[in-house]
């Protein structure tokens, strides 16, 4: 699998670690990212996003995952976070869930570039496949939860 777990590994227990599950995560150190680390978005704006991703555009998600994830086989991706240098999803793979995260190209501070960011995924993740994107118009009208 490409990319890093949003989520450390559970501990010995196979208990999640005590992290704060509305923060995210420093890929490196498995700890809560604090404001001033330069994470842009807030717990309400992460959810939002996650929650239009998977109930308006989950086929989108599970094209980014098999493409630019390393997922080829992936069955199903849900959106689980970001921050300002990628995505973080729940993938799938022959019955079991795995981690997966997509950096972006550059690192985001702004609402508006996550939309960028997603719809820039998308078209590579088609390009990769040969398959024609959605027309532009038709992505705006129904990414409300991006823009």
């Amino acid at each position: 699998m490409t990319g890093r777990p949003h989520r450390p590994a559970p501990d010995d227990a196979g208990h999640p670690s005590d992290a704060d599950p509305g923060k995210p995560l420093d890929a490196d150190a498995g700890q809560p990212l604090d404001a001033d680390a330069g994470q842009p978005f807030d717990a309400d704006t992460v959810h939002a996003v996650c929650r239009h991703m998977n109930a308006d555009h989950a086929d989108d998600s599970l094209l980014i995952c098999r493409t630019l994830g390393g997922c080829p086989d992936a069955t199903r991706a849900r959106a689980t976070g970001l921050d300002a240098d990628g995505m973080d999803f729940a993938v799938a793979v022959a019955g079991i869930e795995v981690p997966v995260r997509i950096p972006f190209a550059r690192r985001i501070s702004e609402r508006a570039e996550i939309r960028q960011e997603v719809v820039r995924m998308y078209e590579q993740a088609c390009d990769a496949l040969g398959v024609p994107p959605r027309s532009a118009e038709r992505n705006s009208r129904s990414r409300p939860g991006l823009k």
